[in-house]
């Protein structure tokens, strides 16, 4: 019915940059809440960014001043540039959106399958 699919990971050296996107397809009737989640190898996945369909940002603290969430409504995309990276950034990238599917009445949580992102030293 929906699907994410999250695109731009890669490999970079220390202090590069990359661009994740994120599209959300299928029968998508509205997108409320979206983010980009983490994890590394041996961790839990956690919170890397996340965005309101109002624009309101909000990040995790070892990310503040690197990256920078946004995303096009109309697109249903959602995007993650990152900036100046660090070998510690190297993790399995995963969206995630709030989102009602058409033709029903509430919400749900849905996630992507996963970008690998691996920063070199």
């Amino acid at each position: 019915q929906v699907q994410l699919v999250e695109s731009g990971g890669g490999s970079v050296q220390a202090g590069g940059s990359l661009r994740l996107s994120c599209v959300a397809s299928g029968r998508v009737f509205r997108v409320n809440a979206m983010g980009w989640y983490r994890q590394a190898p041996g961790k839990q996945r956690e919170l890397v960014a996340s965005i309101t369909s109002g624009g309101s940002t909000n990040y995790a603290d070892s990310v503040k001043g690197r990256f920078t969430i946004s995303r096009d409504n109309a697109k249903s995309t959602l995007y993650l540039r990152m900036d100046s990276l660090k070998a510690e950034d190297t993790a399995v990238y995963y969206c995630n959106a709030d989102l009602i599917v058409t033709g029903t009445a509430w919400g749900d949580t849905y996630w992507g399958q996963g970008t690998q992102v691996t920063v070199s030293s």
